[in-house]
């Protein structure tokens, strides 16, 4: 607390902005990651601050997601600790059911975050050993600046923060209408248009396919190989199938059996241009990232080419794409799957535990804890099941030391007379 004083006293103007002392951990994101960090938190007893740039939780599922989404896994590898599904959700829980799970969740363990609360910059003080976290509040046409100081802070905004928008040769001049796949809810409004989907992982495949079920004619660019996997193998999850196997099986073994196995459902997709990369799905998954397409029927429209696979973009013109095996094809609209960013570059002033992508530099299982009270959730690519393992540890590692720190702050009396500060 000395120190606080003498980081307050040393910031001439401190007190013309409005701040808080937090009595634990600031967690950044009220998305999954977020909710599911302060629910552990709040079985230990530690309390906490959750800052919200969105006006609601979850703002990723709520606002950028189409509505045909479902969740690609079975409900048991998504679900959030301490708390199941419901027994009457389906194996895989549709995008409202999930967000209905997600709200109970937030509701059982009281979670309130701090919503329309954007981060503008967050720093260690060496000084002091405290996080300073600068955000602006929107209300309306008004905008308020505040400050939160604490020991902790978790990094909860996710893989997917930002919309990654390509720079593509004369998008400008097409003249159609143009949105990225954050934006799409459904092809109802596309009927009878020809629409250029730009990318092939999931949300590519699935636009197109709910494209196709509202009788658009979707063309899909597939730039480079792709992964497909059908969803289910023989009646079990292909994701389960494989989490099983790799119990006793090294990743380059489980990735040839599940090629074999996908070559016997879904046969040679080479020929529908769908190139497969050299390395296996797994591998590729846990080197690079890239999630392998969990096929849920756009592989039986691209065969009835109802979706017309194409390869990369060259350049665009007024309602007309050319590509770069020189075609050229008419198009009505364009939708851009092509993915998302992490944000905390734009924010987070720190360099040894996050890299300039946006993630943390250590690989799993160790890119959950930095220095100096530094935290990092949901950033395994390993989905909600990666973000819970996270949230447990991070919870149990702050609950050690904010427990000590509380039992040694009872056996003395702190004088504390300046009433700017409130503590949560």
């Amino acid at each position: 607390m000395d120190n606080l004083f003498r980081l307050v006293d040393q910031d001439q103007g401190f007190f013309q902005r409005k701040w808080t002392l937090v009595n634990g951990p600031v967690i950044i994101g009220a998305g999954p990651s977020g909710l599911a960090t302060a629910a552990c938190l709040r079985e230990q007893g530690v309390p906490f601050v959750v800052l919200e740039r969105a006006e609601c939780i979850a703002s990723l599922w709520q606002k950028r997601t189409y509505d045909r989404l479902k969740l690609h896994l079975p409900k048991q590898f998504c679900q959030l600790p301490k708390m199941p599904f419901p027994e009457d959700f389906p194996e895989y829980p549709t995008k409202r059911q999930f967000i209905d799970y997600l709200e109970s969740y937030a509701k059982h363990f009281d979670i309130n975050p701090k919503f329309n609360e954007c981060v503008q910059s967050a720093r260690f003080d060496e000084t002091s050993g405290f996080w300073r976290v600068k955000t602006v509040v929107t209300s309306g046409l008004n905008k308020t600046e505040f400050e939160y100081i604490c020991r902790w802070l978790v990094v909860a905004t996710g893989e997917n923060a930002e919309r990654v928008v390509p720079d593509i040769d004369g998008l400008a001049e097409f003249g159609g209408e143009i949105i990225h796949a954050c934006d799409y809810k459904s092809g109802e409004k596309f009927q009878g248009k020809k629409v250029l989907v730009v990318g092939c992982g999931n949300s590519g495949m699935e636009v197109s396919l709910d494209l196709c079920n509202h009788n658009a004619s979707p063309s899909m660019v597939v730039r480079s190989s792709v992964h497909v996997l059908p969803r289910e193998i023989f009646g079990k999850s292909t994701f389960e199938l494989a989490f099983l196997m790799l119990k006793g099986l090294p990743i380059w073994l489980v990735d040839k059996l599940l090629l074999i196995l996908s070559w016997l459902v879904l046969g040679n997709i080479e020929k529908y241009g769908l190139k497969r990369p050299s390395m296996g799905p797994l591998q590729l998954k846990n080197s690079k990232g890239k999630t392998p397409v969990l096929d849920i029927g756009a592989l039986e429209k691209i065969r009835s080419g109802d979706i017309n696979v194409v390869p990369g973009i060259k350049r665009f013109s007024r309602g007309q794409v050319e590509l770069v095996n020189g075609k050229k094809v008419d198009i009505d609209s364009v939708v851009l799957a092509t993915g998302y960013r992490s944000n905390v570059p734009s924010w987070l002033q720190e360099g040894e535990f996050f890299s300039k992508n946006g993630f943390p530099k250590a690989t799993f299982p160790n890119g959950w804890k930095g220095n100096g009270g530094l935290y990092a959730v949901g950033f395994t690519r390993r989905g909600l099941s990666g973000a819970s393992s996270d949230a447990m540890q991070i919870a149990k590692d702050i609950g050690m030391v904010w427990k000590q720190e509380t039992k040694q702050q009872t056996k003395r009396t702190v004088a504390c007379h300046r009433r700017c500060i409130s503590q949560f």
